[in-house]
């Protein structure tokens, strides 16, 4: 017997209804790519968004077909998200940041119809567009005034003409949930990028669980500053939180510097903001050297990477600023597990909260994971065994689109699939994860692993390290040795002996560093994480050469 209630199909379309019924003056600010502040509301931007699907229809764009989008976060990019979706076709956020020719292999392999980009990326178009034979047109998110002049592009389209073209009356279609709504390809740190496929369904379920108490914990009361970018990942789901929930956006555009930023999380009276630690670390950098507190920031939601100890003291000891740890990845829409501390966690002094907080955090709602061994076999959470971190639930991958190597990303364990996360993890007995390492950077010294992870957290506890980084460096006795690449703090003095000393206590001895290199800066990807391909390709012969000099 099936129960007797109403059949309600979940799309994305329906976040911005909402908004706009139950929430439409809220603002939405944005700092756009001329530097100008625009403002305006949660009913605005469901009429735009409208006006959009209904000039996309004109040109001809049928479901399921995917349009591109190389953009900052900003009004218009939001107008994209719900106007492209909403209509049935699939909104394809590009990384700008990812060389010219992963960019023109992305555009191609999605087969992208039309790319709209802000006119920061107008550089980049010039380099792809003769390489994008499938697209139709591209389309300058500005107005006429501020249409790029003599860009040598066939089919060049101005956002703000084309809007005029459609109908603020156009009604969003009805249509299954299960519907490919976005599509965002990972960062492709190893071969060609592979594109997740996220549907309407999917997308809504993981905006329930992430808006709950125990995860972002948002609500009408904040104001939402979403600094990760609305073409990673869907900023982590904001967009669509602010729109169930009723919270006022607050967009940076292409301004992320630390000044910038104080700037408008103190105009807009910001509560509640969301970043990986290299943005936070140009944050806080800048309220050092200006002495400035903030007045109305709650939280920092900070993912994408390990955030360092001395990062999570400073934010809640220094200016007052939960720190939420998140884990999740392309694969899981993104989020996986919150660091939302327990009840018994309360009641624990400041520095073993800290060690808590420090780990990525329980599962929401919606998501079940486990570590097992070689051999496929569950691991104890006991917080000290670590194993392979798998995945499953309703908002995890289940293949890649047009999957050209048409073998599965899932593993299957007891008849059911499991999402191998790549990372290595423990989890302990109150549920929280905490990644050890990604299964390609473990450092297999003698036979033993060695968690790099564990290794950068501690030197960043320095208080002269500015990045750490740690990779296997290969050895003539035990294959492979940890090799400590740091970049000092500005003028801060530190040597190898210091640093090294720096463990002792900390780690089992044989897990020590066998040597540091100082280097000016370290490469940062295209997601801001540490590319430790490049430098294993660049110091992995380190202590081999050592030894023989």
């Amino acid at each position: 017997m099936k129960g007797l209630m109403m059949q309600k199909q979940l799309l994305i379309s329906s976040l911005i209804e909402h908004a706009d019924r139950h929430h439409g003056d809220t603002q939405i600010v944005s700092r756009r790519v001329e530097g100008d502040i625009h403002r305006y509301t949660f009913r605005d931007c469901h009429r735009r968004a409208r006006q959009l699907a209904s000039a996309l229809t004109r040109l001809g764009v049928k479901p399921s077909e995917r349009i591109g989008t190389l953009a900052w976060n900003g009004y218009r990019h939001l107008e994209l998200y719900y106007g492209v979706a909403g209509m049935g076709a699939i909104v394809h956020t590009i990384n700008p940041r990812l060389h010219e020719d992963q960019v023109a292999y992305i555009a191609n392999h999605a087969e992208d119809q039309y790319i709209f980009f802000d006119l920061t990326f107008l550089p980049l178009i010039k380099a792809i567009a003769g390489r994008c034979n499938g697209v139709k047109a591209f389309i300058a998110m500005t107005d006429q005034a501020r249409m790029p002049k003599d860009a040598g592009i066939d089919n060049l389209l101005c956002y703000e003409d084309l809007l005029q073209q459609g109908s603020a009356g156009y009604a969003w279609p009805v249509f299954d949930e299960d519907a490919a709504s976005t599509l965002c390809y990972t960062s492709g740190t190893t071969g060609n990028p592979k594109g997740v496929l996220y549907s309407h369904r999917s997308s809504v379920l993981h905006t329930y669980a992430a808006a709950l108490p125990d995860a972002l914990n948002c609500s009408a009361h904040d104001v939402i500053l979403p600094v990760v970018p609305m073409f990673h990942i869907n900023a982590w789901g904001l967009p669509y939180i602010a729109c169930m929930v009723g919270a006022k956006l607050v967009f940076p555009g292409p301004a992320l510097d630390g000044a910038s930023l104080f700037e408008l999380l103190e105009a807009e009276q910001v509560t509640l903001s969301a970043g990986v630690p290299t943005v936070w670390q140009g944050l806080l950098g800048h309220l050092e050297k200006t002495g400035r507190q903030f007045s109305s920031m709650k939280r920092s939601i900070i993912g994408g990477a390990t955030c360092p100890p001395s990062m999570l003291h400073t934010f809640e000891q220094t200016y007052g600023v939960a720190v939420l740890h998140v884990w999740g990845m392309t694969e899981l829409s993104p989020i996986g597990t919150v660091g939302a501390l327990k009840a018994r966690h309360l009641e624990m002094s400041p520095a073993e909260r800290h060690v808590v907080q420090s780990k990525q955090g329980r599962a929401v709602f919606g998501v079940d994971m486990k570590i097992v061994d070689a051999d496929g076999m569950e691991l104890p959470w006991d917080g000290a065994t670590s194993g392979e971190l798998l995945v499953r639930g309703p908002w995890v991958v289940r293949d890649y689109f047009r999957n050209e190597t048409n073998s599965s990303p899932l593993l299957e364990h007891a008849g059911q699939g499991w999402f191998p996360t790549g990372d290595v993890a423990t989890i302990d007995v109150d549920g929280f994860m905490q990644i050890t390492d990604r299964s390609k950077d473990v450092i297999k010294s003698g036979g033993e692993w060695i968690g790099s992870i564990e290794l950068e957290t501690i030197a960043m506890g320095h208080p002269a390290v500015s990045q750490a980084a740690c990779i296997a460096a290969r050895h003539a006795k035990w294959d492979e040795r940890p090799l400590l690449i740091v970049v000092r703090k500005p003028q801060a003095t530190l040597t190898r002996e210091e640093l090294l000393a720096f463990y002792e206590g900390k780690i089992a001895k044989w897990w020590t560093p066998d040597d540091v290199i100082f280097v000016d800066t370290i490469a940062l990807g295209a997601t801001g994480k540490i590319q430790k391909n490049r430098l294993r390709e660049q110091f992995g012969d380190h202590l081999l050469v050592k030894v023989a000099g």
